[in-house]
Formats: structure tokens, C-alpha cells, sequence
């Protein structure tokens, strides 16, 4: 996925949360106060800092960022789509590379990039058998 998107060096970490906790980050950081799914930070310096979306972003590039992922929405999501709270939590860390990746999910248009990408890597993971069952 790295590579597809031009990322030649990374340091990712991941971090699973519950969701009080990732509601008091999203309310002190993004000023939402609300839980959510995922919180991706970059930590590159702004000079590093994709400008453009996907991989034309990024190409070359190294990713530095941290990654925070509500379990207890991954469970809860789980069910809802009848899927396992692995499988849901390994979507929100996809979900997360992307943001810091360059994507974004605030316009209709972007929230379809990023969605088809989405679907690409899991589907990618899935044939590689790198998800659980």
C-alpha cells in the first residue's frame, strides 16, 4: 500500500483506544466532541506535509504519524456490517495511512477516492491473506 502510493520510508505507530478516549483527542484536536473511528496525526514536518492527494502526494516521500483506532467503535461497526472487530480495525488504520497519505473525506468527490482505495487495499490484503478470518 506504501509503495503503491510512493511512500519509500515509514514509521507509523497505532495506538487502540476506547472511545471516551478518542472523543477527549477528537474534542482537544479537532475541536469535535464526539468519538470517532480513527485519528490519524502526521507528524512529518509541515515542509514534509503532502499538498496534493494520493499518491502523486506523497511520491518519494517518507510518512511519520500516529494512528489512533476506537476499538469499541471497530466492535460496534463490526456487527453493524457483519464483519469482526479485526477486520473493521485494520480498515481504520488503512483509513488513517490514506489521510496521512494525502487523502481526504470532506467533499463528496474525496470521501469516493478515498473509499475506492479503501476497498483496493482491502481487497489486496484480502487476496494476500493478511486479514483474519
Amino acid at each position: 500500500m506504501l509503495k503503491a502510493e510512493g511512500v519509500t520510508r515509514a514509521e507509523l505507530s497505532v495506538v487502540f483506544v476506547t472511545d471516551s478516549q478518542i472523543k477527549a483527542l477528537n474534542k482537544r484536536y479537532l475541536k469535535h466532541d464526539r468519538p470517532t473511528d480513527v485519528l490519524a496525526f502526521d507528524l512529518r514536518e509541515p515542509v514534509e506535509a503532502p499538498r496534493k492527494r494520493g499518491a502523486a502526494a506523497s511520491r518519494g516521500k517518507r510518512l511519520e504519524g500516529e494512528i489512533i483506532v476506537s476499538a469499541m467503535t471497530a466492535a460496534r461497526q463490526a456487527k453493524a456490517y457483519h464483519s469482526t472487530p479485526a477486520r473493521e480495525a485494520i480498515l481504520y488504520v488503512v483509513h488513517g495511512i490514506l489521510h496521512l497519505c494525502g487523502y481526504d473525506d470532506h467533499g463528496e468527490t474525496d470521501v469516493k477516492k478515498m473509499r475506492a482505495r479503501e476497498r483496493e487495499v482491502m481487497a489486496l490484503l484480502e487476496k494476500q491473506r493478511l486479514l483474519p478470518a
